[in-house]
């Protein structure tokens, strides 16, 4: 397992002969009491496939191997490759049961699996977490170590000092749960900083909403979190983008060819842009017609003074339908 720390220097630390790279974000999980906590908070079963990311030396992948059909483990290193494959080598029936995809994370297509237990490096926790939540078919969990703080902002609720746009995000798509709070001297080398455990659950069904339009939104809300709505959405570069989103959607809703791209409405739209102002309000396309669109939005169930630091799920999914409805979009 790997741990990425935030130290600007490289440190190695020798262990069995290897030198282990904080570069790579290699702090190794020592502690067995720990290993097998993380192993039963997972929730394997004898017949699940597991997927590790970045196995290192194999102390968990051992207590894997023991507790489920197959694991695949994904590792960056081939120095760690080849020490999980001599430590496995002595047991046929480990052996025969271990897969190992030597690549990095972000680029190797992902087989199926049942279940996921990662040490994540820092600077790969976002994408990671996304990474997976894209990933079909649908796995049962995912239990996940990362650095103490990204964690608690996975779990966080409307109203907590760490809530935001990663919060709203994942919480869309996922169920989280702090699990377990790691001592960063549980690892050799020793990062700087604790770690946490987090229990991902995808939701299914999936919430129906447009992750595109969804984020789009969220990205505008959470750019001031403490501020109202009303004062995030009328300012002048606010009104300018979501006017250009109007022009490019109405543009798609007038050319006839249903093939036609976003690149070719986008044209289609500065062509509109290029017109007299008594032109513009003619097609409804005028920046003043979209701000009181807004407006519109920002009048019903009390939007204009909410703050998204404080919304819930549910607030952000009104709020999106209300802005779409009025032909407002993010994506």
């Amino acid at each position: 397992m790997r741990k990425k720390s935030h130290g600007g220097a490289e440190d190695r630390s020798a262990y069995q002969g290897i030198q282990f790279l904080k570069s790579f974000g290699q702090h190794i999980l020592k502690n067995p009491a720990i290993v097998n906590a993380i192993v039963d908070k997972a929730g394997v079963k004898s017949t699940d496939v597991v997927l590790e990311i970045g196995p290192g030396t194999g102390n968990l992948t051992t207590k894997l191997l023991d507790a489920c059909k197959k694991v695949i483990a994904v590792e960056f290193d081939p120095r760690m490759v080849l020490e999980l494959r001599r430590r496995v080598q002595s047991d046929p029936a480990q052996n025969s049961r271990l897969e190992i995809i030597q690549g990095d994370f972000l680029k190797v297509d992902l087989p199926y699996f049942d279940v996921c237990v990662a040490n994540v490096p820092y600077q790969i926790s976002s994408p990671l977490i996304f990474k997976l939540l894209a990933h079909r078919p649908m796995f049962r969990s995912a239990t996940l170590m990362f650095q103490r703080e990204f964690a608690m902002r996975l779990v966080a609720p409307p109203g907590d000092a760490l809530y935001c746009r990663l919060s709203v995000n994942t919480q869309l798509l996922a169920r989280t749960q702090h699990i377990l709070k790691v001592g960063k001297n549980n690892f050799r080398p020793p990062p700087k900083v604790d770690s946490s455990v987090v229990r991902i659950e995808p939701r299914h069904p999936q919430i129906p909403v447009n992750f595109k339009e969804w984020d789009g939104l969220v990205r505008f809300c959470f750019g001031r979190k403490n501020k109202t709505l009303g004062g995030i959405f009328r300012t002048k570069n606010v009104l300018e983008l979501l006017t250009n989103n109007f022009r490019t959607y109405k543009a798609l809703q007038v050319v006839p060819d249903k093939k036609v791209n976003k690149a070719k409405a986008k044209a289609k739209a500065d062509s509109m842009m290029d017109v007299d102002d008594e032109d513009e309000e003619a097609t409804g396309t005028s920046s003043e017609v979209v701000k009181q669109l807004i407006e519109d939005v920002l009048a019903t169930d009390g939007f204009g003074e909410m703050r998204s630091s404080k919304m819930s799920q549910d607030d952000f999914l009104r709020l999106l339908a209300v802005f779409n409805s009025k032909g407002i979009h993010f994506a």
